[in-house]
């Protein structure tokens, strides 16, 4: 993606996209006032830490994403991630992803990057097979009030290894 920005979510921003972006059906389920929860943690300045971050293309708010450490292993985190409402099912996904996969790799020192979808979103799971994340499996998570199935993936990134198997950082 050209003339790509990649910064901490300021406060402008978080509240655009807490307020702001509404998706179409099914996807709605992604709106962050759907849960309180998600809604506080993105606007609140605390909440959200440097764990978020917003992208841009020439200055224009296209999506975000968050980085979070993984309790199960060092190295190893979990990422959230959404693309603007109106720019999601024209074929931008793919580029989205990889850019914001190349910036972690490039800012923080991971082995695997995690990832949950919501098992009804089969355009994002198609997506994130395309940029090589792998079915680790299934798990029913409460969220926006509900308990709803979610697709457990993961990323594990080879150029971190070396040819006799060391982790490389």
């Amino acid at each position: 993606m050209d003339n790509i920005q990649i910064r901490l979510m300021n406060q402008r921003e978080a509240i655009e996209i807490a307020d702001e972006w509404k998706y179409p059906q099914p996807y709605d389920f992604y709106d962050m006032t759907v849960d309180r929860e998600d809604y506080e943690e993105i606007i609140d300045p605390v909440s959200r830490g440097d764990h978020y971050y917003s992208v841009l293309k020439n200055h224009n708010l296209i999506g975000f994403f968050g980085v979070f450490p993984k309790e199960s292993g060092e190295n190893e985190i979990e990422l959230g991630l959404g693309l603007k409402p109106d720019l999601t099912g024209k074929g931008l996904g793919k580029n989205f992803v990889t850019t914001i996969l190349q910036y972690i790799k490039e800012e923080h020192s991971y082995v695997k990057v995690w990832l949950s979808v919501a098992d009804f979103n089969q355009r994002a799971i198609k997506l994130y097979e395309q940029v090589e994340f792998n079915y680790i499996g299934e798990k029913v998570q409460e969220t926006n009030g509900g308990k709803y199935n979610f697709i457990e993936m993961s990323n594990f990134s080879e150029d971190l290894i070396d040819k006799n198997n060391n982790l490389n950082f």
